[in-house]
């Protein structure tokens, strides 16, 4: 009873912080009224400041709330293995880009074509567990993959709009860039997702300093970032210019998404997952439709998100991989 409590509640979880960050990234990008707007940069680099906060909260809980303990841990396995260290700045540096990307693709797209296309990240993410990790695919996984392909090209076809060519012109123009960094983002998401899972297995470590050690790479990278894109407009306003409470709403919900995403995995299996997932989908094209106005669904689009609905579903239907010839 318990279990079956516990699942449930990381489905409510898992939807409401997917759903939640979608909607209020993309409301707070381009909805929300009158005056500056935050920088996407900025809000990257704090989001990395909390997410350092929350993890050496996490394993200071862990050690029985002691400093001593803490800082012991901290040194041993941030400053004295400077090799395992470096290890995690390569997902680090992709991460950070993929944050900024996922920001550039809610400017520039609504949050129910956000939310499908992004599922592409099944796709790459596969790709990179084969190439990477060695694991073998089953038949429903393969054709999962290739309805989320069809589904996905549905979602992304053109749609007839009588409206002025000039605005159809710049609509179309911003919904490529939208694409665009939808794409880099699925394929960094996959490559990083994949290879910080490879650096989990060859290490027993807690996942609450690996994530620390990804944080601070994360925030040295957002910083370069924020200043080499943004550095006079940062000298001129201030870091923390155009934020406000629904800023913060959403640099919290990204900085603290991962870390409750991965506190409550444990209780949710494939399927659960993709129920989530498909909920998150289906909540994001209502409310998208009809409080935030921004977007007209089409009946190829309706279509295209049902494959990949069913696509999410049918990954995770296999949830046990086949064996691997090479690792028995």
């Amino acid at each position: 009873m318990a279990s079956a409590k516990l699942k449930y509640l990381s489905l409510g979880i898992l939807v409401f912080q997917t759903t939640s960050l979608v909607l209020t990234m993309r409301y707070s990008r381009t909805l929300q009224g009158d005056g500056p707007r935050y920088l996407a940069s900025s809000a990257v680099v704090v989001a990395e400041f909390l997410k350092i906060l929350t993890c050496v909260g996490l394993v200071f809980k862990d050690h029985s709330y002691s400093g001593r303990a803490l800082s012991s841990i901290l040194r041993q396995e941030v400053l004295h293995k400077p090799i395992e260290t470096l290890k995690l700045a390569i997902p680090s540096g992709i991460y950070t880009l993929q944050n900024n990307l996922l920001y550039v693709a809610l400017s520039n797209l609504d949050a129910a074509t956000y939310q499908v296309t992004y599922q592409l990240k099944i796709l790459t993410t596969a790709l990179f567990s084969v190439s990477m990790l060695g694991r073998r695919l089953g038949v429903y996984q393969w054709l999962s993959l290739l309805i989320l392909m069809a589904g996905i090209a549905l979602v992304q076809w053109p749609a007839d709009s009588p409206s002025d060519p000039q605005k159809e012109q710049l609509t179309a123009g911003s919904q490529f860039v939208g694409l665009v960094a939808v794409l880099v983002a699925c394929c960094s998401s996959g490559f990083a997702g994949v290879y910080f899972e490879k650096i989990l297995k060859e290490t027993k470590q807690s996942v609450w300093v690996r994530n620390i050690q990804l944080g601070m790479f994360g925030l040295i990278f957002g910083i370069f970032g924020m200043l080499a894109y943004d550095g006079d407009r940062v000298q001129e306003h201030g870091m923390f210019q155009g934020y406000n409470m629904l800023t913060w709403i959403v640099v919290a919900l990204q900085a603290l998404g991962g870390l409750v995403i991965a506190a409550v995995i444990k209780y949710a299996d494939n399927i659960l997952k993709g129920f989530a997932t498909s909920l998150s989908i289906i909540l994001s094209t209502f409310i998208s439709y009809f409080w935030l106005e921004d977007f007209e669904p089409t009946s190829v689009f309706f279509l295209g998100t049902v494959f990949v609905i069913m696509a999410t579903f049918l990954y995770g239907y296999e949830s046990k991989p086949a064996p691997n010839p090479s690792r028995a």
